[in-house]
């Protein structure tokens, strides 16, 4: 979805048109789950978070501004929502989210794939500062632009792309592609 056509849809929703609300749902969803999840690490938080991201979106519409970029606007409000739970709940991001799979439903193999490839992220991400991590999600799992993430994170441009980069040194050195 363009800028345009999003602001045209926050339009719609202040003046009550639910329509406006799904067609912003439909399109961007999957997005801010994934940016939620990366906070939470939890996928039921995740979940809840989303879920309550679009009714307090509805209620967000008379405060968007037109022309700031709404994917990293989305992101911002997904993304202190996801800490304001972490917050309520006084507890550690989950570092396992394993225990929900169901062994039955896919093919061993799959599984165990995944599992490993799981691992080997976790362990790749582990070698990075939280500041380091946290530029890395925001940049491949957020597709976000640097612009974008320098603005969510209230940081200097330099600063994020230097961190990004550094990041990425880290895990070339350990063999992470």
């Amino acid at each position: 979805m363009e800028d345009r056509q999003f602001h045209l849809c926050m339009k719609k929703m202040k003046a009550g048109d639910k329509a406006a609300l799904r067609e912003i749902y439909e399109a961007y969803a999957g997005y801010i789950f994934s940016v939620v999840l990366r906070v939470t690490g939890s996928r039921e938080d995740a979940e809840d978070v989303t879920s309550d991201f679009f009714i307090k979106l509805w209620k967000l519409a008379d405060t968007y501004e037109a022309g700031k970029g709404h994917r990293a606007w989305l992101a911002v409000v997904a993304r202190n929502m996801a800490v304001d739970l972490l917050r309520r709940n006084r507890r550690e991001i989950p570092t396992d989210d394993f225990a929900d799979m169901e062994l039955e439903d896919a093919a061993k193999g799959d599984v165990e794939d995944q599992v490993v490839s799981d691992l080997s992220l976790r362990e790749a991400l582990a070698l990075l500062g939280p500041k380091e991590r946290e530029i890395v999600n925001l940049k491949i799992m957020g597709e976000l632009t640097f612009q974008e993430i320098a603005g969510i994170l209230k940081q200097p441009l330099g600063t994020v792309t230097w961190r990004y980069r550094s990041a990425m040194g880290k895990l070339r050195r350990y063999g992470y592609e």
